[in-house]
């Protein structure tokens, strides 16, 4: 790499940090997740203004490959965090319902999403039109669980059990929607053979019941050791256990795309693995940099790298009228198809509000799974950039809603209420449980 692309890279970095930072903060300060500012500032060094004078300038072609390469990094080394951190004693006697809230909330808006898509076909042609309306249906489909889970933790829900039972839901609702995807780049002609796909079970399995009881036998070594004493020596360990786990890191999200799913799910599935109890110098010593890295510079630099691609300077009565039909079948899909699902399963009217707002997320998820569309050719770039538009919109909206239907003093009363908590279905016997209506 010549002196000049690294120095122009660097500035690059300091200014999508900066960029990120000032308008994280202002998203805070308009009670937003800070995310809604990270993915605007992209948008907003993009194309959009000033005829694409502003990234032409900061992001000449030369730099951005090195771009996409942090931001894929900063994607999977996050979703790895989520499932490390991910409580799984909220899910308990959930998955039923997890399942149930998740088939419904994908049914509905892909089915909703593939009808729209015969209405955009004519203004957006494509070689396929059968992998347009797939793939337009998946997209409506998608719960952007990375974002949520930020989400949910920014919000203080990231322990109640509407916040498991969101987050379980998104996760198969991901799952489904990542399938659904592959199915749509493998007709485009992108992606592996369509037969990978149905090695993600097995690969899932053996994760469970292999390498994560080998994990726990050396986390319980690890435990039984100690730190080592000494500075040198101690540091020396702390890094033999991060590139240990870097390796199995990418190991695991190579895998997974070369199943055909996207990379985040195998960073996903190795944090779900790793062992809770005996890992102290991984979480002690070694996670809290990883996060901050991640936070700082891995994060806000997927957010500006999609945002570059996006265009909104030429839209016209038409691309709004598109917008317009995009966020009501993207809204209304979801919400209907998340409230119906979990009323169906005897969960509350308030909390079912609740868990529609949560699952209309698609942040960062649908960033994703737009780039692919891009990049597989299915979608053209004008609608790309609608696209992008309403995931903004169905992100920010959480904030905005949740304060109405799940104030603050209800938080509180079911933080009180989760360590009495029983399955959250209608099956419940004995103690009230928090989310259901007996």
């Amino acid at each position: 790499m010549e002196l000049s692309t690294t120095a122009r890279l660097l500035l690059d970095l300091v200014v999508i940090v900066g960029v990120a930072r000032l308008l994280g903060a202002l998203a805070r300060r308009l009670r937003q997740p800070a995310v809604i500012g990270e993915i605007l500032g992209g948008i907003l060094l993009g194309p959009t203004l000033f005829d694409g004078e502003i990234t032409s300038f900061l992001f000449p072609a030369d730099v951005r490959p090195s771009l996409t390469t942090l931001a894929n990094i900063g994607v999977c080394v996050f979703m790895f965090l989520v499932g490390l951190e991910f409580n799984r004693g909220l899910l308990r006697g959930q998955g039923r319902i997890a399942v149930s809230v998740s088939l419904s909330a994908v049914v509905l808006p892909f089915s909703l999403g593939a009808l729209l898509a015969l209405r955009l076909v004519a203004n957006h042609p494509t070689g396929d039109r059968l992998a347009f309306v797939l793939f337009l249906g998946t997209a409506m489909s998608v719960t952007a669980f990375p974002v949520l889970a930020r989400i949910l933790t920014d919000k203080g829900l990231i322990d109640t059990p509407i916040g498991g039972l969101a987050l379980a839901a998104a996760a198969v609702d991901d799952v489904l929607a990542w399938s659904m995807l592959a199915a749509v780049a493998a007709l485009a002609g992108a992606g592996g053979a369509p037969w990978q796909i149905l090695l993600v079970l097995p690969y899932a399995a053996a994760l469970v019941w292999v390498v994560r009881p080998l994990l726990a036998r050396l986390a319980k070594r690890e435990a039984s050791t100690g730190r080592p004493t000494g500075r040198v020596t101690g540091r020396l360990a702390d890094a033999g256990v991060l590139l240990a786990v870097g390796a199995g890191l990418w190991l695991s999200a190579r895998a997974t795309d070369w199943m055909g799913l996207h990379l985040i799910f195998g960073a996903f599935l190795f944090g779900i693995v790793m062992p809770r109890e005996g890992a102290s110098r991984l979480r002690r010593y070694a996670l809290p940099r990883v996060e901050q890295l991640c936070s700082i510079l891995l994060l806000p630099v997927f957010f500006m790298v999609a945002g570059l691609k996006v265009d909104l300077s030429s839209m016209n009565a038409t691309a709004f009228g598109e917008l317009g039909l995009i966020l009501l079948v993207a809204i209304g899909g979801k919400f209907v198809g998340a409230f119906l699902g979990a009323r169906f399963n005897g969960v509350r009217p308030r909390h079912s509000a609740v868990l529609a707002v949560l699952i209309n997320t698609r942040g960062l998820t649908e960033l994703i799974v737009l780039t692919v569309g891009l990049q597989i050719g299915v979608l053209d770039q004008p609608l790309y950039s609608l696209m992008v538009v309403m995931a903004l919109v169905t992100t920010a909206m959480a904030g905005v809603l949740l304060p109405f239907v799940y104030p603050d003093e209800r938080i509180r009363q079911d933080l009180a209420a989760r360590d009495q908590s029983a399955p959250l279905g209608r099956t419940v016997t004995g103690a009230r449980p928090p989310l259901s209506e007996k």
